[in-house]
C-alpha cells in the first residue's frame, strides 16, 4: 500500500475500529500517533511497541481544540511530518428515540463528537498534510448517512454532515485527498450495546461486517494506491443502498 514509513494519525484509535485501523496501518509498516480520549490508549499504544511497531498515544477529547491542537503538535514533535488521517472517533447517541425524546443535550453531544471533532482535526492537520506528497484525511462516515434508518436521527444527521465535510475539504484543499468510508452494520462493543445484542450478532440476520474488514478498506483510502479518488464516499454494506426498497416487480 505504499504507506512503509508514512506517518498516520489515528482518532478513536483505542478501541474497535479505530483500533483495528491502527493495527492495520502497522501491518503495512506505518507509524502512527493514536488519539483517544480513553486513557487505556496508552496501553494499546504500549502493547504494539512491545510487538516493534512504531506508536505514541495522545490522550485528547476531539471535541476540545485544546486537546487537538496539542495532539497535532505531538505528531509533529515526535515525527516531524505526517501523511495520513484516520478520523475514527465517534458516538452513536440515543438510538430507538424520535424527535420529541431526543433531549438536546444529547443531540449537541452527538453533533459535538461526530461533526466539530472531525472538523478540528482536520483544521488542525491540514497545514501537515499538505507538506506531504500524499496528504490524505479519510472519515468514517456510514451508510446511514445515505439512508435513515429508524430511531437514529442524530446519528444519521452528522454522519451525513461528516460526507458534506470531507466534500468541502477536497474542494478547499486541493493538494490533500479527502474522502470518507461509509459501512454498514460492524460488529463493535457500540453496535452491540446499540441493537442489544451483548453477546454478536451469531444467529441474526443482519448484515454484519468485522472492524478488521473495514480497517482494510480505511487503510486503501488512506495510501497512495487509492489516487485519485478524492471527494467521494466508500460504502461498504453488501450492496444495500443499491436496492429499491420496491417488492420485486412481476414482468410478466
Amino acid at each position: 500500500m505504499h504507506l512503509r514509513d508514512r506517518v498516520i494519525l489515528t482518532t478513536g484509535g483505542a478501541s474497535g475500529i479505530g483500533c483495528a485501523c491502527v493495527q492495520a496501518v502497522l501491518a503495512e509498516s506505518a507509524r502512527v500517533l493514536i488519539v483517544d480520549r480513553d486513557p487505556s490508549g496508552a496501553e494499546v499504544a504500549s502493547s504494539f511497541r512491545q510487538q516493534g511497531y512504531c506508536v505514541e498515544f495522545a490522550q485528547a477529547d476531539t471535541t476540545l481544540e485544546t486537546d487537538i491542537r496539542r495532539a497535532v503538535k505531538q505528531a509533529k514533535d515526535r515525527f516531524s511530518q505526517l501523511d495520513a488521517v484516520i478520523a475514527c472517533a465517534g458516538i452513536s447517541g440515543p438510538v430507538g428515540s424520535t424527535a420529541p425524546d431526543i433531549s438536546t443535550e444529547d443531540w449537541d453531544r452527538v453533533m459535538a463528537v461526530n461533526v466539530k471533532g472531525n472538523f478540528l482535526i482536520a483544521k488542525h492537520t491540514l497545514a501537515l498534510l499538505g507538506a506531504s506528497e500524499v496528504g490524505t484525511l479519510v472519515f468514517l462516515a456510514s451508510d446511514a448517512a445515505l439512508v435513515a434508518f429508524e430511531g437514529t436521527t442524530p446519528y444519521s444527521t452528522s454522519k451525513g454532515a461528516v460526507l458534506m465535510l470531507a466534500k468541502s475539504l477536497s474542494v478547499d484543499h486541493a493538494r490533500i485527498r479527502v474522502n470518507c468510508l461509509c459501512p454498514g452494520i460492524v460488529d463493535t462493543p457500540m453496535s452491540r450495546a446499540d441493537l442489544g445484542r451483548p453477546e454478536g450478532f451469531a444467529g441474526t440476520d443482519l448484515p454484519i461486517m468485522s472492524a478488521s474488514q473495514i480497517a482494510r478498506h480505511a487503510v486503501f483510502l488512506a495510501s497512495p494506491v487509492s489516487a485519485p479518488m478524492n471527494g467521494t464516499s466508500l460504502i461498504t454494506d453488501f450492496g444495500y443502498v443499491a436496492r429499491s426498497a420496491l417488492p420485486a416487480l412481476d414482468f410478466k
